[in-house]
């Protein structure tokens, strides 16, 4: 029986040099908010979500993952997705408004019990099947790419109602209320791509990045209208399969028959009832 090798320690200490490295980025942002320079605490901000989104694969790869790691992943998500983003926001666009304080903070604690809940799930054996494939709330760097959606459209549209301070404290407080809601939202781990549609999927991804470099606040808008317009459907989706406990462990395009297969029997179950009918075998009480 083969033992999976130990990493040197240069090498275990890379996920956690990573989380550090976003948790500067995040502070950083900060710093050039005070330096009136917003589109640099935009990019630094994202960075932070990438670096974010890759610490936790680097320490599967390297089976480096340890206690210590996940601890300081946790305490980042809290720094780059709720503190620098509120902070970011008030400094750009809330200054000196006491109500703007009100609603940073409230934002900002709401991050902070996102991820507390998150971290108490993970230990939760009784959590069932399905739940593995949705988050409970919106994550916390989607509420951080969500929350400073005004500044984006500041800085590409310029001054407008999306800017006055009462449409920015809103904003705050709906993504705050997503972030520690019960709605479900979809995991990224959670979607398979098939292997013949890997290449529609490159150049998608090359489509994104010529975008992210030409119109990068019209590529953050969209991607936060796209994320808004899925919660619907995700919500459908958790609870079509939490009614379905047979499907937990399905593949999509089995899901996707399923599916069809029930919408195409409904008319018919409809029509019974219409017409008072009762279905073969089946008899009154």
């Amino acid at each position: 029986m083969s033992r999976i090798k130990t990493p040197p320690i240069s090498m275990r200490i890379l996920p956690s040099a990573t989380t550090v490295l976003a948790i500067c980025a995040g502070l950083t942002s900060i710093k050039f908010a005070l330096d009136e320079k917003p589109w640099i605490s935009l990019a630094l901000i994202g960075a932070a979500a990438v670096l974010d989104g890759i610490d936790g694969g680097i320490a599967r790869a390297l089976n480096a993952q340890s206690r210590m790691g996940a601890e300081i992943d946790s305490l980042a998500d809290a720094v780059n997705f709720g503190v620098a983003p509120a902070l970011v926001i008030y400094v750009s666009m809330l200054e000196g408004s006491q109500v703007g304080w009100i609603f940073v903070l409230l934002y900002t604690v709401c991050v902070v019990l996102r991820l507390a809940r998150f971290n108490a799930l993970l230990d939760d054996d009784t959590q069932p099947a399905y739940t593995r494939q949705f988050f409970t709330g919106m994550p916390a760097p989607c509420g951080a790419v969500g929350s400073i959606g005004p500044l984006v459209a500041m800085m590409q549209f310029g001054h407008g109602w999306w800017t006055s301070s009462w449409f920015v404290c809103v904003w705050l407080a709906i993504n705050a209320a997503l972030l520690v809601s019960r709605i479900p939202t979809l995991a990224l781990k959670a979607i398979s791509v098939p292997p013949n549609a890997a290449p529609i999927l490159l150049i998608l991804i090359a489509a994104a990045a010529a975008g992210l470099l030409l119109f990068p606040y019209i590529l953050l808008l969209l991607i936060i209208a796209g994320y808004l317009c899925i919660i619907p459907f995700t919500v459908r989706s958790q609870r079509w399969v939490a009614a379905r406990p047979e499907a937990w462990d399905t593949k999509p395009k089995q899901r996707r028959d399923i599916r069809r297969a029930a919408r195409r029997a409904a008319p018919n179950r409809r029509s019974v009832v219409r017409l008072g009918l009762r279905k073969p075998g089946s008899r009154d009480d």
